[in-house]
């Protein structure tokens, strides 16, 4: 960056997203983000990763994702609170950044709770799309709240799905989802158990949200064929599959350290195996090997996809002319010299007098309450 040059950064608020989206077309979104995903997995390698950084309490999560390549460094904070409807609050909020490795100057801010819902189901449907029989038509959907109908698209679109048996635990979450995508060319059928909706499906995915050690599928609900993806928010302490399933299924993830940690496979030893899916995508490894083999997506969302996401976001916004721009770094016309953009200002005080003043009246404040 040339001397007395300051960043500029891009802000695309909750609501310039929901205006690209429109734009855009959600569906091309969802297209356009799983693109970008498949093609970052495949440079999996140039990227330093880790796990995210968690904090936990007796209500929820809130999170740091973190990833860079030579160029670009990204970070996601999320949180994940199940009981934040009685707030009238989103289970998940999240925002994001994009930064110069070289420079470290944030080059984008970003809202990322619709593009995180965004991002997700294209997640699942790549996955879905390596991993399922080919053919798969129908699919249950386990928990119907604010993902479900972005999971719904995503496999309507990329995988072929057309009938769809939905089941929550809240039947008024069904009837939502039932209604957002009445007319959008699915067959849907409200189910009144978890074992109603997956007899017969193709796909199976559990998008749930309570931060328990919850058996929402069991071996008894598992047919040869079927392909599961395990969406639903994780953190230790929180499962969707009986260990049977996994046990009786070949299982693959995002990033396994991370995985081990959060996913469906902390119930399992340390040595079971795993496959991370990018090998699928590479070639690498064998994604599914015969109809009858049960598939499973573990999925716990990896700070890679929210940096694919981030990278069309701004891109998409770029061309679509959206966004604004904001100063998160002080103008300085020295660089070194950070103190000197508080030299002018009124409040600061320009001369000894006043600073002397000042400090007289603070001192003569803490004497008077010491004695009073």
């Amino acid at each position: 960056m040339p001397p007395h040059c300051h960043p500029t950064t891009v802000y695309l608020s909750a609501p310039d997203m929901v205006r690209l989206v429109r734009r855009k077309g959600l569906s091309a979104c969802i297209a356009g983000v799983a693109e970008r995903i498949e093609r970052e997995f495949l440079r999996w390698h140039d990227f330093d990763k880790s796990a995210r950084l968690a904090c936990h309490s007796a209500v929820g999560v809130i999170e740091l994702m973190p990833i860079a390549d030579a160029s670009q460094f990204a970070f996601k904070y999320v949180n994940g609170h199940p009981g934040n409807h009685r707030h009238g609050l989103p289970t998940v909020m999240a925002f994001g950044v994009l930064a110069d490795v070289a420079t470290g100057a944030p080059r984008l801010l970003s809202e990322l709770t619709l593009t995180t819902a965004i991002r997700t189901a294209a997640m699942s449907a790549l996955a879905a799309r390596k991993l399922a029989r080919p053919g798969s038509r129908s699919m249950a959907l386990i928990g119907n709240g604010a993902q479900s109908e972005f999971q719904a698209l995503a496999f309507r679109d990329a995988v072929g799905v057309r009938e769809l048996r939905l089941f929550d635990t809240d039947p008024r979450a069904s009837a939502k989802l039932a209604a957002n995508l009445a007319g959008l060319g699915l067959e849907l059928r409200l189910c009144t158990s978890t074992a109603e909706a997956v007899r017969g499906a193709d796909i199976v995915t559990t998008v749930t949200a309570d931060k328990t050690n919850a058996t929402i599928l069991t071996p008894d609900m598992i047919e040869p064929g079927m392909h599961i993806n395990a969406v639903g928010g994780d953190c230790p302490g929180k499962t969707e599959l009986h260990r049977g399933v996994l046990e009786a299924a070949t299982v693959f993830v995002e990033y396994e350290p991370q995985s081990r940690v959060e996913g469906d496979i902390q119930q399992m030893p340390a040595d079971f195996p795993v496959t991370e899916f990018w090998q699928v995508l590479a070639g690498t490894r064998l994604g599914r090997s015969h109809a009858a083999e049960v598939t499973v997506f573990d999925s716990v969302g990896f700070a890679l996809e929210d940096y694919a996401a981030l990278t069309f976001m701004r891109d998409t916004a770029a061309e679509l002319g959206i966004g604004d721009t904001v100063e998160l770094v002080p103008q300085s016309q020295d660089p070194k010299d950070l103190f000197g953009v508080l030299r002018d200002e009124p409040a600061f005080g320009t001369a000894p007098a006043a600073a002397a003043a000042a400090f007289a009246v603070a001192a003569r404040g803490q004497r008077l309450r010491a004695t009073a």
